[in-house]
């Protein structure tokens, strides 16, 4: 028995778009020190820290379930791109792309995702949880909020640490709150 494996791939990434994945959208962000406005004020900040406040829009996304139109299950992954706006969401600031992986289905779902962004200057990276993703083993709409690491970068971004906090405001639409160390 033959499979043409270009076209059985097809028929899975088609399934995967259409199925049922547990497979939340994070959206993560950082931004640009000329356009992104500091937030001191935050509840977020830290002594000395220094908060940028961003939002992001999803422009494009693919799901590849385990179990196409099946049920949520460990492993289900989703791969996005996202475009960052500042905190009026009037000027575009930078984009992510990243990837987050079903680790659990049980107890409202866990993912784990990890995201890097492209800013004019360098690259920020970003890993951590996103958990209550299912809600009667269906994704969880609005999306939750989620508390992310901060684990490095390159150019302006060299050894950053910090973290990022990510609230949905409309469909496909999350407010960022990044608190980068000093």
């Amino acid at each position: 028995m033959s499979i043409n494996l270009r076209s059985h791939t097809m028929r899975v990434i088609r399934a995967a778009c259409l199925g049922t994945s547990t497979a939340l959208v994070t959206l993560l962000a950082c931004a640009p020190v000329a356009a992104a406005t500091t937030d001191t004020d935050s509840a977020h900040a830290k002594g000395g820290d220094r908060v940028i406040t961003l939002i992001g829009h999803l422009v494009q996304q693919t799901r590849f379930p385990v179990n196409p139109g099946g049920a949520p299950a460990q492993g289900d992954r989703t791969v996005f791109r996202s475009l960052l706006f500042d905190k009026d969401d009037k000027n575009q600031v930078g984009e992510t792309d990243g990837t987050c992986t079903t680790t659990t289905v049980e107890n409202g779902g866990a993912e784990e995702c990890i995201v890097t962004y492209t800013l004019p200057g360098g690259q920020l990276s970003v890993q951590g949880m996103v958990f209550g993703i299912l809600t009667d083993g269906r994704p969880t709409i609005p999306p939750p909020s989620f508390d992310n690491g901060i684990t490095g970068g390159t150019g302006d971004y060299d050894r950053a640490r910090g973290s990022v906090h990510a609230d949905t405001i409309a469909t496909g639409t999350r407010r960022f709150t990044i608190d980068l160390d000093r």
